[in-house]
C-alpha cells in the first residue's frame, strides 16, 4: 500500500485541498458529487493546456440541472495520483477554490478527511495503480463518470 497526505485549508468549513504540485490550484473534496467540476474562469483551463471537447453539457446538481462545457486536461495530478486525459465539466460558482473533486475519482481507494488536523489522506491498495483513468461518457443523453486504475480500459465521449 502507498499513502499520501495533503493539507486542507483551515479557513473555510469545507474540505479544500492545496494542490501545490499541480499549478497551486485549490480543490474542494465533495463526497456527494459525481463529476469533477471546474468552477473558476475557463480561461485558466486554456492556460493549463485543457481542450474543450463539447459545449452545452447538462450536469445535475447545484439545485437542478446546469449547462457547462466538457474539457480534457492532458494530465491532472492529485498528490501521488495521476489522471491522464482527465475529463472535467465547467460551471462557474463563487467558491474559495477552482475545482470540485468528487468521491468517484477515488474509486477503489481509501480516503480520509481529517477535519480536526486539516489533512486529507489517500491510501492506494497494492492492486491499484496511482495512474487513474477518469472519463465522462454520454449514454443515451445522460452523462456518466467512470474511474478505474490504469490497467483497466475505459472509453469516453
Amino acid at each position: 500500500m502507498k499513502k499520501f497526505i495533503l493539507s486542507l485549508n483551515k479557513k473555510p468549513q469545507r474540505p479544500i485541498v492545496y494542490l501545490n504540485d499541480w499549478h497551486g490550484i485549490d480543490a474542494m473534496i465533495d463526497t456527494g458529487s459525481l463529476f469533477p467540476v471546474w468552477v473558476a474562469d475557463e480561461s485558466i483551463l486554456d492556460m493549463l493546456g485543457a481542450k474543450r471537447i463539447r459545449d452545452d453539457v447538462g450536469v445535475s446538481g447545484f439545485g437542478g440541472t446546469v449547462k457547462g462545457s466538457l474539457y480534457v486536461i492532458p494530465l491532472f495530478q492529485f498528490g501521488e495520483l495521476m489522471y491522464p486525459h482527465f475529463h472535467i465539466v465547467t460551471h462557474k460558482l463563487d467558491l474559495p477554490c477552482q475545482m470540485i473533486l468528487p468521491a468517484t475519482m477515488f474509486r477503489n481507494l481509501q480516503y480520509e478527511i481529517d477535519d480536526k488536523n486539516h489533512l486529507f489522506q489517500v491510501t492506494i491498495p497494492d492492486e491499484q495503480s496511482n495512474i487513474r483513468n477518469l472519463v465522462i461518457s454520454d449514454k443515451a443523453g445522460k452523462l456518466h463518470v467512470l474511474c478505474t486504475s490504469a490497467e483497466d480500459a475505459v472509453g469516453g465521449i
